[in-house]
């Protein structure tokens, strides 16, 4: 997989200057456009179209400082319309706008082209099963909270520090399927898993779709295929590691991609640093032109 990747960033390199097909991207990567954009945000650390706009003014910020062409010029080259906008996006990552660099022959700041590779560094034991669900729904409390890669999140530790003793005794009234008991999960906003990416955070139970839930917030969730990895390890550290490891060693070695969906969570909450055991659940399906089962 990381050999397609590779070449998706190839191709996207030779259409910095003109309009980008993501389809098409995607297709050289024989994965979706949603698993390449989730997948490389996870490997990058950065959105993929915060990343395009980097390369973009990067290469745009060469040809600021050569001075043989108009900046309207260079604006429309790189895919915007006006000069307003291009010194926009310019000054976004340069810190200056294109006038004055030329002026003064700033420093600009360079975004390197990327391509990915896999250190595996055996430190994490990815013990996982693979599950077919029928549709169903979790029923619960949402709140959108900041994603939070280390550390404690306070704002989904307040959401759930907020639940009433009676909204959770009525959840687990209703809870009907796997994964059993009151459960976590994330639906992301955008493609984004950087720090601060705002996530629908929900904590409630895994019931049958036909299920009444008055008073309560509702998921549907449809069928589709699970990747279940059990974890043990301090909280919240070893599952943030987890996480982390599924989309940067797991999914480029194995023949699934990431699909739409909740991320679900089953953990025993305990103090930040107590050793617990934890289910995460990805959704996933079979990769493009994957083979073997």
């Amino acid at each position: 997989m990381l050999e397609r990747l590779n070449q998706a960033l190839d191709h996207l390199e030779t259409r910095l200057d003109q309009d980008i097909d993501m389809t098409e991207v995607a297709r050289i990567a024989a994965v979706s456009e949603y698993h390449f954009r989730r997948l490389f945000s996870a490997l990058a650390g950065m959105p993929l179209p915060l990343y395009i706009r980097r390369r973009r003014m990067t290469l745009a910020g060469a040809e600021v400082l050569a001075g043989k062409l108009t900046l309207l010029d260079i604006a429309v080259r790189y895919g915007y319309s006006s000069g307003e906008a291009f010194a926009r996006a310019f000054r976004s990552v340069h810190g200056i706008g294109p006038g004055e660099a030329r002026r003064t022959g700033a420093v600009l700041t360079a975004q390197p082209r990327m391509s990915f590779r896999v250190i595996v560094e055996g430190s994490t034991s990815m013990r996982y099963r693979i599950v077919e669900k029928e549709p169903f729904r979790i029923i619960g409390r949402k709140a959108t909270v900041p994603l939070v890669h280390d550390g404690i999140n306070a704002a989904a530790t307040a959401h759930i520090e907020g639940l009433t003793e009676q909204s959770i005794t009525r959840m687990k009234k209703l809870a009907g399927l796997e994964p059993e008991g009151i459960l976590s999960a994330a639906v992301h906003l955008t493609d984004s898993r950087e720090e601060g990416a705002e996530v629908d955070y929900w904590v409630g139970v895994a019931a049958h779709p036909e299920t009444n839930a008055e008073g309560l917030d509702i998921l549907d969730v449809p069928a589709g295929t699970w990747a279940v990895f059990d974890n043990h390890g301090p909280f919240p550290s070893a599952l943030q590691e987890l996480w982390r490891d599924v989309f940067t060693q797991w999914f480029p070695s194995n023949p699934y991609t990431s699909r739409p969906g909740p991320e679900l969570l089953l953990t025993q909450p305990v103090e930040t640093g107590t050793t617990t055991g934890s289910h995460l659940w990805i959704p996933i399906e079979r990769g493009t032109g994957s083979t073997g089962t």
